[in-house]
């Protein structure tokens, strides 16, 4: 069992097709369809990770990635989304280990932050992983001319702090919007 990464649009045919069965899986209405479906932004360099055994895709994710101001301050922030597992593997380990991989490379590639919205019911397997729950705090993403709060809806802002500049403003993250902005195709990423 290994994770694997490659920008969205290099990953192959194979693995892609199996990603994209997976994300229909989870959300029917949404997912595009045909193997070459790109789901991402390309501004928003877009990571695909996918946990694979054997050739077999367990579970997918994407980081994407944007410099965002708050509070004044400029940071290097990524986020998680497309978040999925087999349905048929789930409850065995395979969507937290590559959670937790997607965590450390985010680190590792020198963000300042990683910053996103999950369904409320998700905030233990996140914090699980690694991540805190940034109380009150929500996410403005869209546009600033077509700005789409994530507190519209039954969600809860996970983050993780790296630099040392996130963890000395790390109470002005606490109960504030977050200007995110990633653009109309990924309105919360």
């Amino acid at each position: 069992m290994e994770v694997v990464s490659f920008p969205e649009s290099e990953v192959p045919g194979s693995l892609r097709a199996q990603v994209l069965a997976l994300q229909d899986q989870a959300w029917p209405e949404d997912a595009p369809s045909g193997e070459t479906s790109l789901v991402h932004d390309p501004s928003l360099q877009p990571l695909s990770m996918i946990l694979v055994e054997g050739g077999r895709v367990l579970a997918a994710l994407d980081v994407l990635s944007k410099e965002i101001v708050h509070d004044g301050v400029r940071y290097s922030a990524s986020g998680l989304s497309t978040v999925v597992t087999d349905l048929a593997e789930q409850r065995k380990g395979y969507g937290r280990r590559l959670v937790e991989a997607a965590r450390e490379a985010i680190r590792d590639a020198g963000a300042d932050l990683s910053i996103f919205t999950c369904d409320r019911h998700l905030q233990g397997f996140y914090e699980r992983a690694g991540f805190s729950i940034l109380a009150g705090t929500a996410i403005i993403g869209g546009t600033r001319e077509d700005p789409f709060p994530s507190d519209r809806f039954d969600k809860v802002t996970v983050a993780a702090f790296f630099s040392g500049l996130t963890l000395e403003h790390a109470d002005s993250f606490e109960g504030a919007r977050i200007e995110l902005y990633p653009g109309l195709i990924d309105k919360l990423w």
